[in-house]
């Protein structure tokens, strides 16, 4: 291995910790998939207590991408 090679591969090594550590902030998700039908009353009831539930620990609704 030459020396300039070396080098490069112990820079990488060194910034690698970084890297990861800056990949870690990533957004957490929740997605919700039911059988009910839309315009069931006790899915939109059970669904309403879901989101407040969810929002009373901080979490915040978002667009579906």
């Amino acid at each position: 291995m030459k020396r300039r090679e070396f080098i490069t591969l112990l820079g990488g090594a060194a910034a690698w910790p970084l890297a990861v550590r800056a990949q870690q902030r990533a957004m957490k998700r929740i997605g919700v998939l039911t059988g009910a039908a839309e315009a069931d009353a006790e899915y939109q009831a059970r669904y309403t207590v879901f989101r407040q539930a969810l929002h009373a620990l901080g979490w915040t609704e978002a667009r579906v991408i």
